[in-house]
């Protein structure tokens, strides 16, 4: 009796069909292993911590800082160098002023010879390229009255002196553009940094962004509990002092000086006094790297209008306002002195007493108060 069940379809019965169910197979396997392979050999990185975040936004602020003493330096060189520039073109002009007047006169002498009918020498001589080779022919010399012998001398040096002034505007030039190439890349530098710490900060959620705050308040608690023992050791000094002289404290001395500096402790606290006063008539203005003010300021440049403001000159950068006047301790620090700030003294800020300083902080903050040890102290001078 025949059966009546349906028969099995038959898969994969053909050599050729195995040959690619197995290929396939092979393939799925190897894209498996090839995945699992990549994800072990480039694990994600893991989100950096608010701690991180923080120490590298402030890294970036320091170096930018540095960047920003850089522009300033590199700035200053460029406007001394240009005008050094202008005068060396003045002068040049001025030389070949001279030059064009002697010419002239050698000039008048040709068409007199020319006039006259007489040999035209000097005509000669102002188309030779050679003029000294061309005078050195002794009947020639001889031809010549002693005003037309001073006319040559006179052209020869002047064109001399020409020359000189010509190469060395040219390689004041040099100078310059190698200033301004300096300019460009410490401006380009500063640029980066910021916008690095700008998008590190954007990437924050609010709650990762309330941690951060958290974590400066804490950094600002501890610079200002070590100000306020700064403050009362200060007071302690002092309180001994007038003890000890009869309350005359006369002018502090610190470490050695560096350069000229008053040591009248009163004529210092009045400059002191103008100076701190116009810093704070500048509190609450933003931090612009490479601002002098009005309206903002870097570190360097709020101390240095600070100081003008009581007829006290400073340089433009930190690094050469460490170096004017005397150098001071911090136990010995008194209202108007500078502190710089970091082994790279690429910070500095006016101290105001009980450890507080005035400055100008870092972008995207405004000149504040602040404890002399929120960061970490290079040396201090006072700076008239």
């Amino acid at each position: 009796m025949a059966s009546h069940r349906k028969p099995r379809t038959r898969v994969l019965t053909s050599p050729g069909s195995r040959r690619t169910a197995a290929g396939l197979t092979t393939a799925a396997l190897a894209s498996v292993t090839l995945l699992s392979q990549s994800a072990e050999a480039a694990p994600r990185a893991p989100k950096p911590t608010i701690e991180e975040v923080k120490q590298k936004v402030d890294g970036l602020y320091h170096q930018a800082e540095v960047a920003t003493q850089k522009y300033n330096a590199a700035k200053e060189g460029a406007e001394r160098q240009r005008a050094t520039v202008n005068h060396l073109l003045d002068a040049a002009a001025k030389r070949a002023e001279k030059m064009n007047e002697s010419r002239r006169e050698l000039g008048t002498f040709a068409s007199a010879q020319y006039r006259t009918g007489g040999m035209n020498p000097t005509t000669q001589l102002m188309l030779a390229k050679d003029p000294q080779d061309f005078f050195d022919r002794t009947h020639l010399m001889e031809r010549l009255t002693g005003r037309q012998k001073q006319a040559v001398t006179d052209y020869q040096e002047e064109q001399a002196a020409a020359a000189r002034q010509r190469a060395k505007a040219t390689e004041s030039l040099d100078r310059l553009q190698a200033s301004q190439a300096s300019l460009k890349e410490s401006k380009r530098s500063v640029q980066d940094k910021l916008a690095e710490a700008r998008q590190l900060l954007s990437r924050l959620t609010a709650q990762e962004k309330a941690r951060l705050a958290e974590l400066e308040r804490r950094k600002e608690a501890a610079a200002k509990r070590r100000a306020e023992e700064l403050a009362r050791q200060q007071a302690e000094k002092e309180r001994q002092q007038h003890q000890n002289d009869g309350g005359s404290t006369g002018g502090q001395t610190g470490g050695g000086s560096t350069g000229g500096g008053s040591t009248d402790g009163g004529s210092y606290s009045t400059k002191a006094e103008k100076a701190l006063a116009f810093a704070r008539s500048q509190m609450g203005k933003p931090y612009v790297w490479g601002a002098t003010g009005p309206n903002s300021y870097d570190c360097s440049g709020l101390t240095q209008a600070a100081w003008k403001a009581a007829g006290v000159d400073l340089p433009r950068t930190t690094w050469d306002q460490v170096k004017v006047g005397q150098r001071i301790a911090t136990g010995d620090l008194k209202p108007g002195d500078l502190v710089f700030f970091y082994d790279d003294i690429s910070h500095v800020g006016m101290y105001i007493g009980d450890g507080k300083m005035i400055h100008a902080p870092h972008p995207g903050a405004n000149v504040r108060v602040e404890s002399i040890y929120y960061m970490p102290i290079y040396g201090s001078v006072r700076p008239a």
